[in-house]
C-alpha cells in the first residue's frame, strides 16, 4: 500500500506524536476511572435496579422517582467511561494499523479520533472535580444590573442570553422564573432555572461580579462606558433538605406582573414577592400564570438561598476555627472589553479569548472549565 509521499523519518515522526497522544489520554482517562469507579458504580447500580424492580415501588413516588434518577445517572456515568476507552483502545489499534501499511487516510483517521477523544475527556475530567455537596444539583442563577445605569441593565440582558445560549449548546432546558424589566432598555434583573446534572457546579463558578467595557450605544457622544451585573448561581432545594420556614418569618406581598417598562400585562394580582424577616432576603416571582404557581417558586428559591446561607456560615464558621480567616476567592471575576481592543479574560484563572461575539453567543465552556480547576486547586493548596 502506498505511504502516500511520507519518508522513513516523516512516519516515524507521526508514530512518536501519536504514542504520546494515547499514553496522555490514557493517564487522563485512568485518573477519571479511578475517580468514578466503574466497578464500585456497577455495584450500586445493581442495587439500585433491585429496587426498581419491586412492584411496591411507586406507592411512594418521592422515593421512586429519586431512585429511578439516581439509576439513570449512575448508569449514564459508567457507560460514558467505558465508551471512551473502548474509542481510545479503538483509535490506538487503527494508528498501528496505519503505521505499519503505511495508510495515510487511516493515519488521518486516528489523529482526528484522538483530537475529538482529548475534548470529550477534558471535559469529563472537569466533571469529576464536581464533588461539592450541592453540585450534582440544578442551578438557580440570577443577574442583576450593577452601576452604569442603562448600559448596565443592558449587559445584565446580554449575560442572560449567553448563559440561555450556552444552555441551548448543550441541551439543557432553562426556565425563566422572575424577570424585572428596566426603564428604558435592559434587566434590573432576571432568575432562571438550568436544569441538567451538575449544572450548580458547572455554574458556580461564573457567581461574582461581571464588567463590560464598550462605547455605550446609549450615549449621544459615543463615550467608552464601564458597567457592571452580579451574578449569584445557587443549588436547587430538593424536597429531602427539609429547609423549614415558618409563616411568621415570612411576609408576603402580591401584585401585577410587568412587562418592559413597567408595562403591566397582568389584570390580576398574580405576582407574589416573600421577603424572609431574619435575614431580609427578599424573593420575587412573577412568570407563572397563577398566584399559588408563583408563591411556590418563590418559597423553592427562597429555601435554596436559606439552604445556601447556612452552608455558607457552617463553611466560615469551620475557616474561624481552623485559624483561616482569608477572603472568598474574588468577586470581580470577568471582564468583556469591545474597546479599544477586544478581548474577554477572567481575572482569578487568567484564561481569555479574543472574540467575545462567540462568548456572548453562549461559547463559555473554557471559561467554566478553567474556573473549576482553578477553584479545586485553590481547595487543594488551603
Amino acid at each position: 500500500m502506498s505511504s502516500g509521499g511520507r519518508g522513513p523519518v516523516e512516519w516515524a515522526d507521526v508514530a512518536v506524536d501519536i504514542s504520546q497522544d494515547i499514553a496522555d489520554l490514557d493517564r487522563s482517562l485512568s485518573s477519571i476511572e479511578a475517580v468514578v469507579d466503574p466497578e464500585a458504580k456497577r455495584a450500586e447500580i445493581a442495587a439500585l435496579q433491585e429496587q426498581v424492580a419491586a412492584p411496591d415501588l411507586w406507592d411512594d413516588q418521592e422515593n421512586a422517582q429519586r431512585v429511578t434518577s439516581q439509576l439513570s445517572r449512575l448508569e449514564s456515568e459508567v457507560e460514558r467511561v467505558v465508551r471512551l476507552r473502548g474509542r481510545l483502545e479503538d483509535a490506538g489499534v487503527l494508528a498501528e494499523l496505519a503505521q505499519e501499511e503505511g495508510d495515510p487516510a487511516s493515519l488521518t483517521e486516528a489523529q482526528a479520533e484522538l483530537t475529538r477523544l482529548r475534548s470529550e475527556i477534558e471535559a469529563l475530567e472537569v466533571r469529576t472535580l464536581l464533588s461539592g455537596e450541592y453540585d450534582e444539583r440544578d442551578a438557580v442563577v440570577t443577574i442583576r444590573s450593577g452601576a452604569g445605569g442603562v448600559d448596565a441593565a443592558d449587559f445584565a440582558e446580554m449575560l442572560l442570553r449567553m448563559y440561555v445560549r450556552w444552555a441551548e449548546r448543550h441541551s439543557y432546558a432553562v426556565k425563566v422564573l422572575d424577570t424585572s424589566y428596566a426603564e428604558e432598555a435592559g434587566l434590573k434583573s432576571v432568575t432562571f432555572e438550568v436544569s441538567a446534572p451538575f449544572a450548580f457546579g458547572t455554574l458556580s463558578v461564573e457567581g461574582g461580579t461581571h464588567r463590560l467595557v464598550r462605547i455605550s450605544p446609549f450615549d449621544n457622544q459615543g463615550r467608552r462606558q464601564t458597567s457592571f451585573a452580579a451574578v449569584e448561581v445557587i443549588p436547587l432545594i430538593e424536597s429531602t433538605d427539609h429547609i423549614e420556614v415558618p409563616e411568621t418569618d415570612i411576609r408576603v406581598d402580591v401584585f401585577r406582573s410587568s412587562g418592559p417598562g413597567g408595562q403591566s400585562v397582568n389584570t390580576t394580582d398574580s405576582a407574589v414577592r416573600i421577603t424572609h424577616l431574619p435575614t431580609g432576603l427578599v424573593v420575587s416571582m412573577q412568570d407563572e400564570k397563577s398566584q399559588i404557581q408563583n408563591r411556590a417558586a418563590a418559597m423553592r428559591v427562597l429555601q435554596s438561598r436559606l439552604l445556601l446561607l447556612k452552608k455558607s456560615e457552617e463553611d466560615a464558621k469551620k475557616k474561624e476555627l481552623a485559624g483561616d480567616v482569608k477572603a472568598s476567592w474574588g468577586d470581580q471575576m470577568r471582564s468583556y472589553v469591545l474597546n479599544p481592543y477586544q478581548m474577554v479574560k477572567d481575572l482569578r484563572t487568567g484564561h481569555e479569548v479574543g472574540n467575545p461575539d462567540s462568548v456572548f453567543d453562549g461559547d463559555i465552556d473554557g471559561f467554566i472549565d478553567a474556573g473549576i480547576r482553578w477553584r479545586m486547586q485553590g481547595e487543594a493548596d488551603s
